[in-house]
């Protein structure tokens, strides 16, 4: 996901220091290179080498360190990087970088800054609430500061409320729409994920072995982009991604009715989830006994085909892109489809890539063909995001 990207660690002091280690790893498995900024009170809580073991790097303390100021080091560390994040931002940070204080290495460096900046604060709850702190919150996000709110919980002073590091996960996942260009900033996208259960008694379902990543990854990728993404997701799809609109469903039923809300007169519809062909003609509120029986017939019922429902609606999105999960004759199958479901374009691609990790497949439009080369799901999904954006409006 930060495949070569070159990320700088601003880090200030708190407890939460100890999460920024676990962001750092974080980062580095998914492909960046780290370098670390410590204040002071950063090191009283957890010492430069656990960082410097960490990312491989010198951990950069001191404004004053002859060796790189020779080198003007203060500047040379922001010109490294193509992304800063400061966490955890402590109330003194934020207040520094406010007014322009530059009495650290790290608050000097920020005055020369000319790259994306994410700050990720965290510190005790009538600090973070303060009328100062959010004074000085406002007007960071105003000069073009990327802000991610702290959570709500338990403090480690044993208070309740906002203050709390968000998520090493979180963090990241704030991080990649500073990285990704914002060509999809003024596009509305709608993507529903994973399977589909269908209920027949008060313990069973009728449902499929997909994961729904490859539809979050989607999501992900186009809000990193910069649209505005509603993720309709079926049961156990995951959550990646920041600021993504997420409706849960269940039934076939259920996510027709909001792919229907959120997918009018949208400017992209992709349709990946592996939605039940079938739904139960009666279901038992009770768990059914097996009894002695040794036969049993079922009755079901076809649900709608949603993407060809969406494709047909009056308020058409601009774009509808449907997905062909086969067994065998993969292109043959997902072209008939597309004629039948009257979608703009089709992705192929096998059964065996549900569930797992990797995928890769076939982009099938009215004008076009290729392979999408086989590839983790991150990297399928952005493969698909760059053939979408291809499709004439």
């Amino acid at each position: 996901m930060f495949q070569h990207k070159k990320i700088l660690l601003a880090i200030g002091g708190g407890i939460a220091v100890y999460r920024i280690a676990e962001l750092a790893r974080l980062l580095i498995k998914q492909g960046a290179h780290i370098r670390c900024v410590m204040t002071e009170s950063a090191c009283a809580f957890v010492t430069p080498l656990t960082f410097e073991a960490l990312t491989g790097e010198k951990v950069h303390r001191h404004l004053f360190d002859l060796t790189l100021e020779r080198e003007m080091g203060h500047i040379q560390l922001v010109r490294w990087a193509d992304v800063v994040v400061i966490a955890p931002a402590t109330a003194n940070l934020i207040a520094k970088l406010t007014h322009g204080i530059a009495d650290d290495l790290l608050s000097t460096m920020m005055q020369a800054c000319d790259v994306p900046v994410l700050l990720a604060p965290a510190m005790n709850t009538s600090m973070w609430e303060s009328a100062a702190t959010q004074r000085n919150i406002q007007q960071l996000k105003t000069s073009g500061f990327a802000i991610l709110a702290p959570n709500d919980g338990f403090l480690a002073c044993g208070e309740h409320g906002s203050g709390r590091l968000p998520e090493p996960q979180n963090i990241a996942d704030a991080i990649l729409p500073l990285l990704m260009p914002q060509n999809l900033s003024d596009e509305h996208w709608v993507i529903n994920a994973g399977p589909t259960e269908e209920p027949w008694d008060a313990v069973r379902l009728l449902t499929n072995r997909a994961s729904g990543t490859l539809g979050a990854r989607l999501a992900q990728i186009a809000a990193a982009m910069g649209a505005r993404v509603s993720l309709i997701a079926g049961p156990r799809t995951p959550e990646f991604g920041h600021g993504i609109q997420r409706d849960n469903v269940q039934t076939a039923e259920e996510m027709l009715l909001v792919c229907e809300h959120r997918g009018r007169a949208c400017d992209v519809f992709v349709a990946t989830a592996a939605v039940s062909d079938f739904r139960f003609v009666d279901i038992s509120q009770e768990k059914m006994k097996r009894g002695d029986t040794t036969q049993l017939a079922v009755s079901l019922t076809s649900n709608i085909d949603i993407v060809a429902h969406i494709a047909a609606m009056q308020e058409r999105p601009k774009k509808v892109v449907a997905f062909a999960v086969e067994s065998s004759n993969h292109l043959a199958f997902a072209k008939d489809k597309m004629l039948q479901k009257g979608v703009d374009a089709i992705v192929a691609n096998d059964v065996q890539n549900m569930g797992n990790n990797h995928a890769g497949g076939w982009w099938l439009d009215h004008h076009s063909q290729s392979t999408l080369e086989n590839s983790s799901k991150y990297e399928f999904a952005q493969q698909i995001v760059h053939k979408i954006m291809e499709i004439p409006s």
